[in-house]
């Protein structure tokens, strides 16, 4: 059963009370249509597999394909089309090599100018998958080429797959081919946005981005929506011209990971397809020069001992993302783990975003007499007890300056955690201790180790954060 998604009133009613099932769609005549909602968290997007009577369509497919074919063969269907609505920025891209297992088409949008085969789409020139017709809508604005696909049975409108453009309460951000063209493609995404909101008030909409994702010009929790509900609550419909969207869209749009820079032209040359090889294992006594050492261990673990320059990023689903900003693009990896963890996971990550060069993986760093890093780890409590006391201490907030803005400790500096890589924040004068802390603890990992390369050795908020300190600051 799908994910019960109850609608909002709608201005004409039109949708009042009605209950969405967003993996199915209204049947028509020939039979059900299915829709497997395949999500990669880590990225915060959403890729989907669309399927009636033995045919099937996959849109957005990330490189690790083979997820989809396992989708593709659960569903019995024959791939009639693998479709891309853009030049991703986020990921690369496995549409082509999906394409080329499967025996479907690729279709990307007409303006992609791909140096490789594919079927182009058209502005509404209707591809036919057996008994769906799927209606390209140049949606330009996220990228020039953009396109979002409409689902249609018997002539109705049932689903459209947007991509970057319309999204669940926001849209696709407008400044990742540069900031000189953002104005420029923002005018253009609000063309696109109100494009796809005169489409019928019970029309699903599939977005490839969504919450996580930094190709969004901002957040919502949920993946999937109508459009009707967007059009009753999504802010970038309420702007009451196209100069005030666009002065909106592109006010206070969070840094995003520099690796982007590299996933479109990948995707524009022709990605290859992904490795599953596994990954040898390394003695951490013999590792290759001006490799960069990713440190996946539970944080704890990192604070207790971990190989010089290594940057501490715990297990999870961003691991890499946090990686490619932190460490040159396609750099040679070592990733350190520790036994029990799921290295292939790791590797995929990885390798979705284009890490290839993985020299392998060390584990189990007790073992070996080595010289060590270490750092003291501390706890929000004794953090505000600290300030309290009025102690001679520096507390860098390594934060976002969104979330920094916010809200944040009194006399405390904001330095991102990307920006570590390159500089220590401003006003870092005074000899105390430098107390380093975030939001849950994972940045504040990665910033010791980037820290300790400028010659400071940090006391780590290893759990909980700001929003923490500042509560049992005003509790008093």
């Amino acid at each position: 059963m799908g994910v019960r998604l109850k609608a909002e009133t709608s201005v004409n009613g039109s949708y009042k009370d009605q209950v969405f099932y967003p993996d199915r769609i209204r049947p028509n005549k020939r039979g059900h249509l299915e829709v497997k909602i395949i999500p990669t968290p880590g990225l915060g997007d959403t890729s989907y597999l669309v399927s009636q009577d033995g045919v099937g369509v996959v849109i957005d497919p990330q490189r690790d394909v083979d997820r989809f074919e396992q989708a593709i063969a659960e569903a019995a269907v024959e791939v009639a089309f693998v479709i891309e609505t853009h030049l991703h920025n986020d990921y690369v891209s496995g549409g082509r090599d999906l394409a080329g297992r499967t025996g479907a088409d690729l279709v990307l949008p007409a303006g992609a100018g791909a140096a490789f085969p594919y079927l182009p789409a058209f502005h509404l020139e209707d591809l036919e998958a057996g008994s769906m017709a799927i209606r390209p809508i140049h949606t330009p604005g996220h990228t020039p080429e953009h396109m979002s696909y409409v689902l249609m049975l018997d002539g109705e409108y049932q689903a459209v797959f947007s991509g970057g453009s319309l999204m669940v309460g926001t849209a696709g951000r407008t400044d990742l081919l540069g900031k000189d063209r953002a104005p420029g493609l923002a005018r253009l995404q609000y063309g696109s946005v109100h494009r796809l909101a005169g489409l019928p008030d019970h029309t699903l909409l599939y977005p490839t981005h969504g919450a996580g994702s930094f190709c969004a010009a901002s957040s919502t929790g949920r993946s999937y929506s109508t459009i009707g509900q967007e059009r009753d609550t999504n802010p970038v419909l309420t702007y009451p011209d196209m100069e005030a969207f666009v002065q909106g869209q592109l006010n206070a749009l969070p840094a995003y990971p520099k690796y982007y820079a590299h996933m479109g032209p990948i995707n524009l040359m022709g990605p290859s397809p992904i490795s599953n090889a596994s990954l040898p294992i390394l003695d951490p006594t013999d590792l290759p020069d001006e490799a960069a050492v990713i440190d996946i261990r539970p944080r704890q673990s990192f604070a207790d001992g971990h190989l010089p320059g290594s940057i501490g990023l715990e297990m999870s689903p961003q691991v890499a993302v946090w990686a490619g900003w932190l460490i040159p693009f396609n750099a040679r990896v070592v990733i350190v783990a520790e036994p029990d963890q799921d290295i292939d996971e790791a590797a995929r990550q990885f390798r979705r975003i284009g890490f290839d060069d993985l020299a392998g993986v060390v584990y189990g760093l007790s073992d070996y007499h080595l010289p060590l890093n270490s750092y003291r780890t501390r706890t929000v409590s004794d953090l505000a007890q600290a300030l309290a006391e009025g102690a001679d201490i520096r507390v860098i907030d390594v934060r976002s300056p969104e979330e920094w803005n916010a809200g944040h400790i009194r006399g405390s500096v904001n330095g991102y955690v990307p920006d570590l890589v390159s500089h220590l924040p401003d006003n870092m004068d005074g000899d105390g201790a430098t107390w380093v802390i975030c939001g849950t603890g994972y940045r504040a990992t990665a910033a010791a180790g980037l820290l300790e390369l400028q010659g400071i050795s940090p006391l780590v908020v290893e759990r909980g954060g700001v929003p923490d300190v500042l509560s049992l600051i005003e509790a008093g």
